[in-house]
C-alpha cells in the first residue's frame, strides 16, 4: 500500500505530483471542498503537537473529509499497553487514512506494516517530519520558484531535528544543491547523513559567516525533550539567535524558515522583514497535507518507492529510542550507499 513514511518514498515525479496539485488548490479552493466527502481521516498523536495535528485536521475538512482520533497517548489505550501495529489495525477499521506522531524512532514503519488503510508520518522522535518537508519544499516553490541549485543553510539542533533530517533527504535529490551546517559540536548532524552528503555542504559554528552564504536559511528550536541531561539542555538553548544585525549581512533575496514552535532562536524584530516566510510557510503546510491527503487516497494501489530494500538480520539496533526495543517487529536492516548496514526502521548504524 502506498504510504507516506519517509520524503524519499515518493519519486521525484510524485513530489511534483503533489506540489502542483497543492498549487491547484490554492488558486482553486472551490474545487476541492468535497473530493473527500464520506472519508474519515485519524490523527494518532502520541507527542504534543499544535501546528501538525490541526494542519491536518484543518486540511480535511477543507477537503470535505472528517476527522477522529487522539492528541495524546495517555488518551487512547496505548496507556494501557497497547502496540501501535494492534493501534492501526483497529483504527483502519474505522478510518479511510492515518496521520501519526509518535516519540519512538521508526515507529510510522511499523504503522505502515501493519495499517490496512494508509498511513502519514507526522513525525517520529527525532527521526524523520517528511510532511514538514513538504511544507518546506512548497514554501521555497512559492518563493525561490525551483528545488535545484540552492545553498540551504540548516541551524541549530542538526542532531536531533527530524525535520532537518527530512529536508536534507528530500532536497539533496535534486542537482545542485549545497549545504550549510550551522550548530553547537555537540548537535552536529549525525555522521550517516553527512556521509551521504559527499562533499557538498560544509560546517560552521556562527551565523554570521553562514548568512552572505545561503539562498534559504532553516532555523530550528534547540529541543529540550530530545535531551537526557537537562543541564545539557540548559547550556545550549541560546546557541544560535537570528535578529536583524544578523540579516543585514544576507542577501536581499533570501528567505528565512521554521518549521515552528520557536523559542528565542529567532527575534520578533525579525517578523516584518519580507524574508521571514515562517508564517507564510506554515499556511503552505495545510495546503501540501490537502494534496498529500488527496492523493495517497487516489494512490492506493500504487506500490511505495523503496530507496533502500531491508532485509532480515539478527542484529539489535543499539539505538535507545528506536520501536524496535518495544515493539514485536521482525529485525531489519539495509546498506546505505557507502556500505554501512543500518536499522531499517530509525536509520541508526549498526
Amino acid at each position: 500500500m502506498k504510504h507516506f513514511l519517509d520524503p524519499t518514498d515518493f519519486t521525484l515525479q510524485e513530489l511534483d505530483e503533489v506540489m502542483n496539485r497543492a498549487l491547484d488548490i490554492i488558486a482553486n479552493r472551490a474545487k476541492y471542498a468535497d473530493v473527500c466527502h464520506g472519508k474519515k481521516l485519524a490523527t494518532l498523536f502520541y507527542e504534543p503537537s499544535t501546528r501538525t495535528r490541526l494542519s491536518f485536521t484543518s486540511a480535511m475538512m477543507e477537503l470535505g473529509g472528517n476527522v477522529l482520533g487522539f492528541d495524546s497517548g495517555q488518551n487512547s489505550s496505548a496507556s494501557k499497553g497497547e502496540s501501535v501495529a494492534d493501534t492501526v489495525r483497529t483504527v483502519g477499521c474505522f478510518a479511510d487514512i492515518i496521520a501519526m506522531r509518535h516519540f519512538k524512532e521508526g515507529s510510522a514503519q511499523v504503522a505502515g506494516e501493519f495499517s490496512p488503510v494508509p498511513v502519514i508520518n507526522a513525525g517520529d522522535g527525532g527521526h524523520s517530519h517528511p510532511t514538514q518537508t513538504l511544507t518546506d519544499m512548497l514554501t521555497i516553490l512559492r518563493e525561490v520558484g525551483r528545488f535545484d541549485h540552492l545553498t540551504i543553510g540548516l541551524c541549530g539542533d542538526l542532531k536531533y531535528g527530524r525535520t532537518v533530517h527530512s529536508l536534507i533527504k528530500a532536497m539533496q535529490r535534486y542537482e545542485g544543491n549545497r549545504f550549510v551546517l550551522i550548530s553547537p559540536v555537540e548537535l552536529r548532524l549525525p555522521e550517516y547523513m553527512k556521509n551521504e552528503l559527499g562533499d557538498n555542504y560544509v560546517e560552521v559554528t556562527t551565523l554570521e559567516e553562514a548568512m552572505p552564504l545561503v539562498d534559504v536559511l532553516y532555523m530550528t528550536r534547540i529541543q529540550r525533550e530530545r535531551f537526557h541531561e537537562p543541564e545539557q539542555y540548559e547550556r545550549l538553548k541560546n546557541s544560535f539567535v537570528l535578529d536583524m544585525p544578523k540579516m543585514n549581512l544576507a542577501r536581499k533575496d533570501m528567505i528565512v524558515l521554521h518549521p515552528l514552535p520557536r523559542v528565542n532562536e529567532i527575534a520578533m524584530e525579525v517578523d516584518p522583514d519580507p524574508r521571514a516566510a515562517y508564517f507564510r510557510q506554515v499556511e503552505n503546510g495545510k495546503f501540501v497535507r490537502m494534496s498529500l491527503i488527496y492523493n495517497l487516497l487516489n494512490w492506493q494501489d500504487k506500490p511505495r518507492h523503496i530507496e533502500h530494500p531491508a532485509t532480515p538480520t539478527d542484529k539489535d539496533c543499539t539505538n535507545d529510542r528506536c520501536i524496535t526495543h518495544t515493539e514485536p517487529v521482525e529485525k531489519r536492516a539495509y546498506t546505505d550507499a557507502n556500505g554501512v548496514l543500518r536499522c531499517y526502521y530509525c536509520d541508526h548504524a549498526f
